[in-house]
């Protein structure tokens, strides 16, 4: 652990001493705890502030991406399925569940995957998921490396529901639990937030941070150790998600391409959905805010949608590209926030208007470092029943119909 000469090295470096202006009242434990907080922080990401709303943040050319379609699909299904069975069989597939959120949203104060959806008994998020991968682990006959991503609220909760509930059938010793990176709030003027006299002030690092949380927790190398060049990725949201899909992991491989992203059609031009794209020609993701008018409703020659392949968060990633990524600086985006703080007289302030910067790695920048991305379509009434709101669209009861619709008991 950090000395207190070297953090108040560091951090006068960084003209952030004001870290420390309370460690002599604190106790020993405190103490180790506040060097702990400042030994984890990265401080090169405040450079983000230099560029925030710079040039270099700024869109390239966007442009329509060609994708696998659901008719290319299913005139090479035997094809894709034997590479994607065989690859699975050989232990190239890890999965990792982002899994790092609470259901505030959902008037539950636990971790998302621990919201019970079923009717007439219990059936919880998590265990959707753990049903999923089980498909694939019965069709091969081999567990699957399953890493879940955490945040430092929720891993407590997280591990312990695990183990209370019996990993829900799965392999135990094929479940690893890692925790995502924190990155500090800071105050417009480049000032980072204290909490409380020993708490910094920080939220996790943004949906782009898995790859570097990954590495630093040191299970990348258990994964490549045990055979894995691939990791498919996949958020908590989704309870219809197919993972480890042998014909999505078999279309991948088969193309010779870097990653891949499942999509599905736009419900309408107007749904609030990141699309794939082409930018500057190299593949990303647009979001439905950066989109002008044109764009929305443009349609190609046979009249679909130019921009119509809404990303779901289920991605496949070749492990030796996201290292070489890793190795690069990614893109740190500045986002304005509301940010509880303690103020000088040390009250514990609500602010009702953004008042600082929080420091986001994001997916979009991921992919659009790759070479190649390829969409591959699916039927969205099969493989997408997001969770976000308690009721309409993406909600408990859209997810609860569509579960229902494909066979599964509630």
């Amino acid at each position: 652990m950090i000395s207190f000469e070297e953090a108040k090295k560091q951090l006068s470096t960084y003209k952030q001493e004001h870290l420390l202006r309370y460690y002599d009242e604190l106790d020993e434990e405190q103490k180790k705890s506040l060097l702990m907080q400042i030994e984890k922080i990265d401080f090169s990401i405040l450079k983000a502030l230099d560029t925030k709303n710079n040039e270099a943040l700024k869109r390239g050319v966007i442009e329509p991406i060609e994708a696998v379609s659901i008719s290319d699909i299913a005139k090479n299904s035997d094809n894709y399925h034997e590479l994607g069975i065989k690859a699975l069989k050989d232990g190239k597939i890890a999965l990792v569940l982002l899994a790092g959120g609470q259901g505030t949203r959902l008037g539950f104060d636990k971790p998302k995957g621990m919201f019970n959806i079923g009717v007439t008994h219990e059936l919880f998020i998590f265990e959707c998921l753990i049903n999923n991968i089980m498909k694939v682990v019965d069709e091969t006959g081999k567990f699957i490396h399953l890493c879940i991503m955490t945040s430092e609220k929720n891993n407590e909760d997280t591990v312990g529901f695990f183990r209370e509930k019996n990993y829900f059938g799965y392999n135990a010793d094929y479940v690893h639990f890692f925790v995502q990176d924190m990155a500090p709030a800071v105050d417009f003027n480049g000032k980072i937030y204290m909490e409380a006299e020993s708490r910094i002030s920080s939220s996790p690092n943004g949906n782009g941070g898995w790859f570097s949380s990954l590495v630093r927790s040191g299970l990348l190398d258990e994964l490549k150790k045990n055979g894995a060049e691939w990791l498919n990725v996949f958020g908590v949201d989704n309870v219809l998600a197919k993972i480890a899909d042998p014909l999505f992991i078999g279309a991948i491989i088969k193309s010779g391409a870097q990653s891949g992203s499942k999509v599905v059609p736009k419900s309408s031009p107007e749904e609030r959905v990141g699309v794939m794209c082409l930018e500057d020609g190299r593949p990303s993701i647009v979001e439905y805010y950066e989109m002008t008018g044109d764009m929305i409703t443009q349609r190609n020659s046979d009249g679909e949608l130019a921009y119509k392949y809404g990303v779901i968060l289920n991605y496949l990633f070749s492990i030796s590209k996201l290292e070489e990524i890793n190795k690069q600086n990614m893109p740190i985006h500045t986002v304005d926030k509301k940010i509880p703080y303690m103020n000088d007289k040390r009250e514990y302030i609500t602010p009702s208007e953004p008042n600082g910067h929080k420091f986001e790695k994001l997916i979009l920048d991921m992919i659009n470092m790759h070479d190649s991305c390829i969409p591959y379509e699916v039927i969205r009434e099969k493989e997408f029943a997001p969770i976000k709101n308690p009721d309409g669209a993406d909600s408990v009861v859209s997810a609860r119909k569509l579960l229902e619709e494909n066979g599964v008991a509630l």
